[in-house]
């Protein structure tokens, strides 16, 4: 049967590239999330990580030029997990310098992991927040609860099964760390303000 042999032959030879290219997108995908941490980390620390950014956008650009050749992989879990982590620094640093934020197309990157990282990044503003409100900034810390509002307005109107956008448990936390956010920044509001007409009471005595 020597039609089978080769057709065999040909099938292996494929699936052994295959292989071969899902053990460099796994590598490259760990990679740009140990890349991510480090740069949302730094942006909480006030540090600048220009290297590490240029590294990163570096071996996104890479993985993407790969995954043309191989789309199926492009929706394994690493890889989306990878581009929802790079999503989430581009996100993150455009709200902190432009109040706005990047598209999918901007980042080269799909909807699935960009909606993913807009719901992450409601967490990681809840951070910010709280920073601020440890520093007594209650505007400053404001401002950041104004951005995860819009983001949370924006994430709700998507309501997909989960085999389309697996996007309902970002919802529900990112719902639960609003209202949490909502009233300790309520709280530091009033506060604020009780300090404020005490010591104009004390003032004028």
């Amino acid at each position: 049967m020597k039609n089978l042999d080769r057709v065999v032959s040909k099938i292996e030879v494929e699936l052994d590239e295959k292989d071969q290219i899902r053990e460099v997108a796994l590598k490259s995908s760990r990679v740009i999330v140990r890349l991510s941490g480090n740069i949302v980390r730094g942006l909480h620390k006030k540090i600048e990580r220009v290297a590490e950014m240029d590294a990163l956008k570096d071996e996104v650009s890479n993985l993407s030029s790969l995954l043309r050749e191989h789309p199926e992989l492009e929706h394994t879990g690493y890889v989306e997990n990878a581009f929802q982590e790079y999503a989430e620094v581009n996100i993150i640093m455009s709200l902190l310098e432009k109040s706005d934020v990047p598209s999918p197309d901007d980042m080269n990157i799909g909807s699935v992991p960009y909606l993913l990282a807009l719901g992450d990044s409601i967490g990681e503003l809840r951070r910010f927040c709280l920073d601020e409100l440890k520093s007594g900034k209650v505007a400053k810390a404001n401002k950041y609860l104004e951005m995860m509002e819009d983001l949370f307005t924006a994430l709700i109107r998507f309501d997909y099964p989960e085999a389309i956008v697996p996007l309902r448990h970002k919802q529900d936390v990112a719902r639960s760390l609003l209202e949490k956010t909502r009233g300790e920044v309520a709280v530091a509001a009033s506060t604020r303000n009780l300090h404020e007409r005490l010591d104009e009471v004390l003032r004028k005595k």
